[in-house]
């Protein structure tokens, strides 16, 4: 019996020396030869073939809240949202009818250059008309200040591409500005400070828009 078990094991093990032996065994000559890949734990495959969730990237289907009804519905309307859907953002909001005072705001502050630059990815909070409107005879004061219209704009800007979900589980984003925004609320129902989000996971080329009800204003 023992005899049997001993050339069983040898067995074994010289099967497993030829197994080893055409595999290249581990050894690094036959690895930089490129003639096998070196051994891969699975935590290593895992980590190699895996994608960061969440690109901050919507479509057209992605959309929600009752303002994106506000939207021109001709898919030949750059304004719509499959029209916005290959403008970058600045160009986009240029072209929607419920963002022509931020478009104005944007090209009075030489802002729009960066914006369009689609090497760049943002999230951007859109006041729309109503917003901008609500602020009554500060607003002409404020298009008169460029310096401060410029921090009131880029404090709306995030420099990082992300969706309705996203924006939820970050809480707090910082804003190219520089000063921090609040977010709360959960699904379609999203506050931004103390504006709610009308539109929102807008996708435009470079950035996704959410359509908000009030102008933000920084600290300082």
């Amino acid at each position: 019996m023992r005899t049997v078990q001993r050339l069983t094991t040898l067995g074994t093990l010289a099967a497993l020396g030829l197994c080893l032996a055409a595999c290249g065994g581990g050894d690094p000559a036959a690895v930089s030869a490129g003639r096998v890949a070196p051994a891969v734990t699975p935590t290593e495959t895992t980590m190699a073939t895996s994608t960061p969730a969440g690109d901050g990237v919507t479509d057209t289907s992605d959309t929600f809240g009752t303002g994106c009804a506000n939207l021109p519905t001709d898919a030949g309307d750059e304004g719509s949202l499959e029209g916005m859907l290959g403008d970058p953002v600045a160009t986009a909001a240029g072209n929607n009818p419920m963002l022509t005072q931020l478009a104005e705001a944007v090209q009075s502050t030489d802002l729009t250059d960066t914006l369009d630059d689609t090497t760049a990815e943002y999230t951007v909070f859109a006041p729309n008309d109503a917003a901008f409107e609500a602020l009554g005879t500060d607003l002409e004061t404020v298009k008169k200040d460029k310096s401060k219209l410029t921090d009131i704009l880029t404090y709306h800007v995030v420099p990082k591409r992300m969706d309705a979900e996203g924006i939820l589980a970050e809480g707090t984003l910082v804003t190219v500005q520089g000063e921090s925004l609040q977010i709360s609320g959960s699904g379609d129902e999203i506050m931004v400070n103390d504006a709610n989000v009308l539109c929102g996971n807008i996708p435009t080329a470079n950035a996704t828009v959410f359509v908000i009800d009030k102008v933000l204003m920084p600290a300082s």
